[in-house]
């Protein structure tokens, strides 16, 4: 069982062997076990490992499976195990197509294909071929250039006919390689089309939106067998002790999935990337620790943010922006963006399956009550399974939904909503076709998912700028913010139902580092100060600030500069780039307005290259260096101290100002992390906040790995501690025995200045001697009245006390 973790993103840059040449760093730090991405063969190049095209072979890029061996041995002999990520529901489509096996075989040989009930093909939408959406013309217009060739010399072995578009190969099916091109094509079991049929034509499954990414059928056991075959090897030998799990909901049957992994792994140490909405529970009868945290980073995060700003920042984004919608109105614009455009594929595909369970629906008023239903869901699915009667929270979730949709259609098509709600929950008159209804249920809940991902996180959370830290993976910034009893009920909870789940403050999938959130985060701490502040940044940049630039988009940026400041132009041209095309106002990926983007590119460069613009920010910081301190270093100490398995993202241990993936894909110094290390752990004091971080990491992850009695453990207790001031913020966390470790961190600090300090605020510990792990600070509590909070916090803004036994 792991007692902490710490994340490697396995890539050609960053190799088996590199991660080997951490192994003792990893130890010192006080990790249990590397976090491996994924680590099974991905498309050429690829620096995420999430487009697997081999299961049956290690990353070869990374040095394959001779230097994952070294890896573990290099692990093993620091006490360090491993885990690694697990990518169940999809394969790449790469380019040339043989690269995968499986799919090079599916489109060589179509049904007849010995892999065909590996995808997810609705063979009947195209008559018997798969859409492969690759040409950047018609296919007519691709023939009449001669772009299409055909010949002998291509395919796995470079013997094969091939079709070849540029550097896409696609296989002849055998016995058609005489024919003239044109009848050639015809008679294969794919059908190479214009790039935009994909849209709202295509008929395999994917990851979301991502056509090369199409989905695996791991619901079947030869399927499941053949794709974790050496990942369970892996783990009978050792070599790996548990797994995470890349978006579940995304299959057919998550729990089933699950149940299959605990039966292969003698239920094995394994975490789900769900993300709960709201106050959404993960499943109980899902055979795994829990969630891969993005519910502790909400919370965590959330309780440095201050609450009372929230009217004053939201009518200063209305005053900048002129737009006073709320985050509910803007994610139900977004969700019927996606649902129309970005997802009209599946959309289709799921009234295919209506026409065949309810033929007598109107075809017209069947799609505006299934669209109203997608935009109304508020989860990312509702856990019904075809042949099971509906449990009540199951059924709650999809009526709640009805009952939202209903408000986005007129009332003739309310009739045709109660009979797809009935379709939905395998409730009502009996199907037509029950073949089609079972693969509804089951469709349906994996279009979900799809819409609240690309609505929420990658449209509306680039729309919505009043405080853009809190526009994170699984976040509501409708909700400004955590309560301190919140955050208390919510680790009691975790404590209760999921003690091993892992905890996370920053991933590869969260738009911003926890390090640049807090940052942003302290805005809510000065709402009035950030308000004069954004008035003479704006004067500054006037020049630079075109007729095109939406004001979104501008405070958007400003925001994220004071996140990241120092930053260069490039990284922060790409994160606009990015920006502006998710959010899908002016430009997209899809149709770029090249006028627009270069507005916001010539803004960026007059942020990054005037320097009246750069001192301006940097006196920002230092007016905030305090509170951007204590949160910094709050949200990682509480990270490291509540229920769970704690993640560190690679770097994270030092102050990181990442962005959105591709930049939190960075190289880190190592050598700095060690160099800075061994000072501390030699008796240096901390330099600056760097270090700082780096003390916080290393001692908490040391407690636990020297006491995992104290946070996993089956006696493991928390307890919430009482202070005389809301801006400190106590647990303790111990055994059956008692309380033997105390977290306390300040919050708000730009509160706790205005109030006068700390004064004789005290924070009420456990009776006992108590010593600092910090700073080396022995306390002595013998009554209720507790431990003076300024004697405490004296030299950091947080504290990690152990009892003292001597």
């Amino acid at each position: 069982m792991p007692t902490a973790t710490y994340r490697f993103q396995i890539q050609p840059a960053f190799t088996f062997d590199d991660a080997a040449e951490q192994a003792d760093y990893l130890a010192a730090l006080g990790v249990s076990h590397a976090y491996l991405s994924p680590v099974l063969q991905p498309a050429p190049g690829s620096t995420h490992g999430y487009d697997v095209v081999d299961h049956s072979r290690l990353n070869e890029e990374a040095g394959g499976r001779p230097a994952f061996d070294r890896l573990v041995e290099r692990l093993h002999g620091q006490g360090v195990r491993a885990v690694a990520d697990v990518v169940p529901n999809h394969m790449t489509v790469p380019t040339p197509a043989y690269l995968n096996r499986q799919w090079w075989s599916l489109l060589r040989d179509g049904r007849d294909s010995e892999f065909a009930h590996w995808f997810d093909v609705d063979w009947d939408a195209e008559d018997g071929r798969v859409l492969m959406p690759v040409l950047g013309v018609t296919p007519e217009e691709a023939l009449a250039g001669g772009e299409l060739t055909v010949d002998q010399t291509g395919g796995p072995g470079g013997d094969e006919w091939v079709v070849r578009y540029y550097d896409h190969q696609f296989p002849v099916r055998p016995g058609t390689e005489k024919r003239e091109l044109p009848d050639l094509l015809a008679a294969q079991a794919y059908r190479l089309a214009h790039w935009r049929e994909g849209g709202d034509r295509l008929n395999y499954r994917r990851f979301f939106d991502v056509t090369s990414l199409a989905a695996v059928r791991v619901e079947d056991p030869e399927v499941f067998d053949a794709t974790h075959a050496l990942l369970l090897e892996l783990v009978r030998a050792g070599e790996l002790d548990g797994l995470r799990i890349d978006h579940p909901d995304g299959l057919a049957d998550p729990r089933g999935y699950l149940d299959m992994l605990a039966e292969a792994t003698g239920d094995a140490w394994v975490v789900a990337e769900k993300i709960l909405e709201g106050h959404e529970q993960l499943p109980v009868d899902w055979r795994c620790a829990g969630t891969t945290g993005y519910d502790t980073l909400l919370r965590v995060g959330g309780v440095f943010v201050d609450p009372q700003s929230e009217g004053d920042l939201a009518r200063l984004a209305r005053d900048l922006t002129g737009d006073d919608r709320g985050l509910e109105e803007i994610v139900d614009e977004s969700k019927r963006l996606v649902v129309e455009r970005v997802q009209a594929a599946e959309v289709n595909r799921l009234l295919r399956l209506i026409a065949r369970v309810a033929p007598e629906l109107d075809p017209a008023a069947a799609r505006r009550a299934l669209e109203a239903l997608l935009v109304a869901m508020d989860r990312y699915r509702a856990y019904v399974r075809p042949g099971e009667r509906a449990r009540s929270e199951q059924v709650a979730v999809v009526e709640e939904a009805c009952d939202r949709a209903e408000a986005f259609l007129p009332d003739a098509d309310h009739r045709t909503l109660s009979r797809l709600r009935e379709i939905v929950l395998a409730t009502g008159a009996a199907p037509a076709d029950q073949a089609a209804a079972d693969e509804l249920v089951v469709r349906f809940q994996q279009t979900c998912g799809p819409v609240m991902a690309k609505a929420i996180e990658d449209t509306a959370f680039y729309r919505y700028v009043r405080l853009v830290s809190l526009n994170e993976v699984g976040g509501n910034p409708a909700n400004f913010g955590t309560g301190v009893g919140e955050l208390h009920e919510f680790a009691e909870r975790q404590l209760a139902s999921w003690p091993t789940a892992m905890t996370t403050l920053s991933t590869h999938d969260t738009k911003r580092s926890e390090d640049v959130r807090a940052r942003i985060g302290v805005i809510s701490e000065r709402p009035h100060e950030w308000g004069q502040w954004l008035d003479e940044a704006r004067r500054f940049a006037a020049p630079y600030r075109g007729e095109r630039l939406d004001p979104a988009t501008e405070y958007l940026l400003w925001q994220t500069a004071v996140g990241v400041w120092p930053i260069d132009g490039e990284r922060l041209h790409g994160y606009a780039t990015k920006a502006i095309r998710e959010a899908k106002v002016h430009t997209t990926w899809t149709d770029p307005d090249d006028a627009y983007e270069k507005a916001v590119g010539a803004f960026v460069d007059g942020l990054v290259g005037d320097p009246a613009v750069a001192r301006h920010i940097e006196a920002w910081h230092t007016q905030t260096a305090e509170p951007s301190r204590a949160a910094i270093l709050g949200q990682k100490l509480l990270q490291l101290v509540m229920p769970g398995v704690p993640d560190v993202y690679q770097g994270t241990e030092l102050v990181d100002l990442s962005l959105v993936d591709p930049d939190n894909r960075r190289p880190v110094d190592y050598a700095e992390r060690r160099r800075r290390l061994e000072a501390l752990d030699a008796g240096s004091d901390p330099a600056d906040l760097d270090d700082e971080k780096l003390l916080v990491t290393s001692r908490a992850l040391r407690l636990r790995r020297d006491h995992p009695e104290w946070f996993t453990g089956e006696t493991a207790t928390y307890e919430p501690l009482a202070a005389t001031t809301p801006h400190a913020l106590g647990v303790g966390r111990g055994d059956g025995s008692g309380t033997q470790v105390v977290a306390v961190v300040t919050r708000l600090t730009t509160g706790l200045e205005a109030a006068g300090g700390w004064g004789s605020h005290r924070v009420h510990l456990p009776p006992g001697s108590w010593r600092d792990e910090l700073t080396g600070r022995v306390v002595s509590t013998r009554d209720s009245e507790g431990v003076a909070v300024a004697e405490l916090l004296a030299d950091l803004p947080v504290a990690l006390l152990v009892r003292d036994e001597h």
